[in-house]
């Protein structure tokens, strides 16, 4: 068990070393009071385009939104997209979406990542990302760390925050498959597909 531990450890050492841009992962204060808020999406706009794109999937995407507009403010983009991943302990996630924002125009974008940890199995996922703070559309194309936790067994929802550069991303998913875990790792989002995650 040691050996594994040693092993798990030398692999995350060695991801975050092959990443100096890697931005770790840190915790997010809550955004402006809403007078102050920047144009941005609202609570109404968000569950109406989430529920046209998960389907009847969403019965619990309003409160996911919610929490998140009342701990991060509105995002000024989303990315509606789907994903797929696996994971044995160290795992690849791969995935495509536009990302929407109010006045910057519409982007297909592509994103890719590993992580190491405890972690378990493959999903299949549709994704809706909240974007918070994102400067231009072109600011997307960075890496997001942070901690990540899923439990998809037949079906499931879940929702986590990663952050590069003051930009929070708040990836909602709903899957299936069979995936349970915790781990450490980044979504690196690119203009064109590719298969390398670093």
């Amino acid at each position: 068990m040691r050996d594994a531990l040693r092993v798990l450890a030398l692999i995350a050492v060695i991801v975050m070393a092959s990443c100096p841009t890697l931005a770790l992962a840190q915790p997010v204060e809550p955004g402006p009071p809403p007078g102050q808020q920047p144009e941005g999406f609202g609570p109404g706009e968000l569950v109406n385009a989430g529920q046209k794109f998960f389907g009847t999937v969403s019965r619990g995407l309003a409160s996911v939104i919610e929490q998140a507009i009342s701990r991060w403010g509105q995002p000024n983009g989303y990315v509606l997209g789907e994903e797929a991943g696996g994971a044995f302990l160290g795992g690849l996630r791969y995935g495509e979406g536009m990302l929407y924002t109010k006045n910057a125009g519409d982007l297909k974008v592509y994103w890719q990542g590993p992580s190491v940890g405890w972690d378990f199995g493959g999903d299949g996922a549709r994704t809706m990302m909240l974007v918070y703070s994102l400067p231009a559309t072109a600011a997307i194309y960075q890496r997001f760390a942070g901690l990540s936790g899923s439990a998809y067994f037949v079906g499931g929802f879940g929702m986590t925050a990663l952050t590069a550069n003051d930009v929070v991303l708040v990836p909602i998913r709903s899957g299936v498959g069979f995936r349970l875990g915790a781990n450490l790792g980044y979504l690196k989002f690119t203009p064109q597909s590719t298969w390398n995650p670093f």
